[in-house]
């Protein structure tokens, strides 16, 4: 799967989590439930995104810009 479509997918699917989590919260308000313990799962989705953009560039030899230079 080409790096930009996991993006992509990934990122809707942290929209709607951020949906879930207000709607829940709007629920929940009425049951006093830290607010904290939703917003785990979005932010962790957030980091392995940016994990794996990083891992591509650092580990990439066809994005390499400094393999391409003369010496």
């Amino acid at each position: 799967m080409p790096l930009d479509k996991f993006v992509l997918i990934l990122v809707l699917v942290v929209v709607a989590a951020g949906i879930t989590v207000w709607v829940a919260s709007m629920v929940l308000t009425a049951l006093q439930m830290p607010v904290a313990w939703f917003a785990f799962i979005p932010v962790a989705l957030v980091g392995y995104v940016v994990w794996r953009v990083i891992a591509d560039r650092i580990g990439s030899r066809e994005d390499d810009h400094y393999d391409h230079i003369e010496k």
